[in-house]
């Protein structure tokens, strides 16, 4: 299934993350993008935050004040399954990055002003499957940019 990427973010840390027009990545995260708590963000595993603008646009219809980098991705994506986009599977953006999902996200106290009643658990993926943020490890560095085409490939043999 094809998609696109509809808008980088980077932050020096904390969000929300404010776009970029282009982005290198590699497995030590997003060129322009820092984390204070480095215990619980960044690293190889966690080197991109993903997510998905219908996700996104389906939270502001049920009333939540969120916007693409509001909740710390790094890369807001549309026109992707985004049930499908779960650990184990590889996603290619633009023509060489190659990215694969490790892990969902866990919502944290710094996103709660994004939402309404400052209910942050509605991206809580124990709470609301499918609807959290996922992490990414790099597996092929490159240069993204907004519009660029983002291919979901299948899970790697034994991943999941």
């Amino acid at each position: 299934m094809n998609g696109r990427i509809v808008q980088i973010s980077v932050s020096p840390g904390g969000v929300p993350k404010t776009p970029v027009r282009s982005a290198e990545v590699t497995p030590v995260g997003v060129e322009g993008d820092a984390h204070r708590d480095l215990e619980h963000h960044g690293g190889p595993d966690r080197a991109v935050c993903l997510f998905s603008l219908e996700q996104i646009q389906a939270l502001q219809a049920e009333g939540h004040s969120v916007l693409p980098g509001a909740l710390g991705e790094n890369v807001t994506i549309e026109g992707v399954d985004w049930q499908s986009v779960v650990p184990g599977r590889r996603l290619q953006l633009g023509g060489q990055l190659l990215l694969e999902v490790t892990r969902y996200t866990s919502p944290c106290l710094n996103i709660k002003p994004a939402f309404s009643h400052g209910d942050y658990s509605r991206v809580s993926e124990k709470r609301h499957p499918g609807w959290s943020r996922v992490y990414a490890r790099v597996l092929v560095s490159g240069r993204i940019q907004a519009g660029d085409p983002v291919r979901l490939l299948p899970a790697a043999a034994g991943a999941g």
